[in-house]
């Protein structure tokens, strides 16, 4: 991925470009951060992202299952073809920043930056329809909505998306400072599956606990198994993560409840660690239950693969943010972030790589993370993602196979 055409634009070119973009990319990360929509239906947000490419020569596909757009951009002449993501669903949950662009919307907050991510590919569009005559072959722009636990990407997929020879993504980091951008090859962001657990005893009188099955200790046991399985089970080397986040139980001080709900999540780096982690937990619980006569139901539902990029493309990667950025601008990541993030799919589909673009706001030394109700983003960063989008397109295009 070395060989560069002559008449590729030069990742000066490029920046520059991006930054006289800044006020539109702003106004636009504005006006849809104010209007947040959730999960795969979000049709004023994908209304503003329409108006904003209006104007470019590019064939639109409207999803019919979501609100997903897929923008082509037929280059000059014929060649390879590349995808670049942004997912724009929000979050469900309240904002409490004080900006004075903030939620409009009672528990809506885009508290993990998807209203950069497609103000930025929005801004890529446009920096790479100005450079339509020196690319050779196709990028394909992936406005994604449902990526907060709906799998929209899985979604978008089985609709149909034009099949690319990579494919690339962004994620903004508020704890990496702007101008740095945080990567590594193989796995750079976990798998999650939730689960729920109904731990069924016989209730009564909290005074004669023998005459009942107590599901409370059980439950309580299988929070503390679930652990010891983890650590005894799981290598360190390929390691998992298993939190039971939620117990409910009981009524009254003197009533022995006749259930006990537990809920949590998994994490895994691999599939592999995935996979026993998936066959653990049921066979742990249910096993102690039945050991104190009571009853486990478990009900697991799926999440998304581990994030796991392409080593080639992720060297490539590196070195097109080395050119645009500066030799200290790549921070290699020491280990993958435990998060999840359904651009999974499209890796499984397609050799590409996911970034984490440093969006710390000037002055903060404690930023206020990715689905913190406080979270905020340097804007000046935006530029710097829509360039970086820009120049890997046209890099990749203009390479050799």
């Amino acid at each position: 991925m070395r060989s560069l055409m002559s008449t590729t634009p030069d990742s000066k070119t490029l920046l520059d470009t991006a930054k006289g973009l800044q006020p539109r990319l702003v106004d636009l990360r504005r006006r849809i951060h104010e209007e947040p929509e959730l999960g795969l239906d979000t049709p004023a947000t994908r209304k503003k992202i329409l108006d904003d490419l209006a104007d470019l020569d590019l064939e639109i596909d409207l999803h019919k299952k979501t609100s997903g757009i897929v923008a082509t951009l037929r280059g000059a002449r014929p060649g390879r073809s590349i995808l670049l993501r942004g997912d724009m669903d929000a979050l469900p949950m309240p904002e409490e920043t004080g900006l004075s662009f903030a939620s409009r919307h009672e528990n809506r907050m885009h508290a993990c930056g998807h209203d950069a991510h497609v103000s930025m590919l929005a801004g890529a569009a446009r920096i790479l329809a100005g450079a339509r005559d020196t690319l050779a072959g196709d990028v394909v722009f992936m406005f994604q909505p449902g990526e907060e636990c709906y799998g929209g990407a899985e979604v978008m997929l089985e609709e149909g998306m034009p099949e690319t020879d990579g494919a690339f993504a962004i994620h903004v980091a508020p704890q990496i400072p702007t101008g740095m951008v945080g990567t590594k090859p193989g796995a750079i962001m976990a798998s999650f599956d939730d689960f729920n657990i109904e731990v069924k005893g016989r209730g009564g009188h909290a005074s004669m606990p023998h005459d009942c099955i107590d599901p409370i200790p059980i439950a309580c046991e299988i929070v503390s198994a679930l652990q010891s399985f983890v650590t005894r089970q799981i290598p360190a080397t390929d390691p998992g993560v298993l939190t039971v986040s939620q117990i409910h139980a009981g009524t009254a001080n003197n009533v022995i409840a006749n259930s006990v709900q537990l809920a949590g999540t998994m994490r895994a780096l691999s599939d592999r660690t995935r996979a026993r982690l998936l066959d653990g937990l049921p066979r742990v619980a249910e096993g102690i239950a039945k050991a104190h006569g009571a009853e486990a139901i478990i009900e697991i539902q799926s999440g998304y693969p581990v994030v796991v990029n392409d080593t080639a493309f992720e060297a490539f990667a590196s070195d097109t943010i080395r050119d645009l950025l500066g030799d200290q601008s790549v921070l290699a990541l020491p280990q993958p972030v435990m998060g999840a993030e359904d651009f999974s799919y499209v890796l499984r589909r397609t050799p590409g790589a996911m970034v984490l673009l440093g969006v710390r706001p000037p002055g903060t030394k404690e930023p206020a993370p990715c689905h913190s109700s406080q979270m905020m983003l340097d804007e000046d960063a935006m530029a710097l993602g829509a360039a970086l989008h820009a120049t890997i397109a046209t890099r990749f295009l203009a390479s050799s196979a």
